[in-house]
């Protein structure tokens, strides 16, 4: 992408700290974007804050208290219009299908921390400005024991493209990338155990047209087209980055 599309914008990324957040803020610093980034802990943002200074600005937060996405606007607003969101903040958990719960801890992240993080900032748009959502591959597919997971997000996407519409004629742009298996700390965070983490890669490895999993930055890359000037005819798509997975 040319610099000069997105030099001097601002942009908001939530959960920032590490994985496809990380990377999407990364990517966007290197282009001359200012950033406010949002995560609970810093994690692996401290080298980023270091390097790029006062273009890079950390709000400690949690998508699901409505006290920190209020801090945010706060801070948002002091900063100048937002040209670019991406409600990145996630998590996914194993367990059964049928386990409301579940449904309910991965929403209240997935979907309502998403959705919730555009409500709050809805009026410190900036014209033209674009929103990325983050779904998953897994929409199009199954997989045991994420069933809550994958409602989480496919009932965040269908809010997501209606969402499209409805503010389409304010001039802003949402739309959502699908990541599939990605190279990220959400792997270790579903409570698996090290013999049956490596069954799983492996198996999912075999479906890879790589033959290996995603980087995080394969995934930015197709966020950050999607935010920018280039992606201005794509309005309520699903840009599945999944390196040949569902075609099997």
């Amino acid at each position: 992408m040319p610099v000069d599309t997105i030099n001097s914008r601002f942009a908001i990324v939530t959960g920032s700290s590490s994985g496809i957040g990380l990377a999407v803020t990364s990517a966007l610093l290197n282009q001359g974007v200012k950033v406010l980034a949002m995560s609970r802990k810093k994690g692996e943002l401290a080298p980023l804050l270091s390097h790029f200074g006062e273009q890079l600005i950390w709000c400690k937060g949690d998508v699901t208290q409505a006290s920190d996405l209020d801090k945010l606007a706060a801070l948002a607003k002091d900063i100048g219009p937002v040209d670019y969101l991406v409600p990145n903040a996630g998590i996914a958990q194993l367990g059964d299908s049928l386990d409301a719960e579940a449904f309910h801890r991965q929403w209240a992240v997935n979907g309502a921390g998403a959705l919730n993080t555009l409500a709050v900032l809805r009026n410190q748009l900036a014209p033209q400005a674009s929103v990325v959502f983050i779904a998953t591959f897994l929409s199009a597919i199954t997989f045991p024991g994420l069933g809550a997971y994958i409602a989480s997000k496919s009932a965040l996407k269908a809010q997501a493209r209606t969402l499209a519409v409805e503010l389409a004629e304010a001039g802003i742009r949402i739309n959502l990338v699908s990541p599939g298996p990605t190279a990220t700390p959400i792997w270790g965070s579903l409570g698996l155990d090290e013999t049956s983490l490596n069954s799983v890669a492996t198996s999912v490895c075999q479906r890879l047209l790589t033959g290996q999993f995603l980087e995080a930055s394969a995934v930015a890359d197709a966020i950050v087209f999607l935010l920018s000037d280039a992606a201005r005819g794509i309005y309520g798509q699903d840009l599945i980055v999944d390196a040949g997975f569902t075609l099997s």
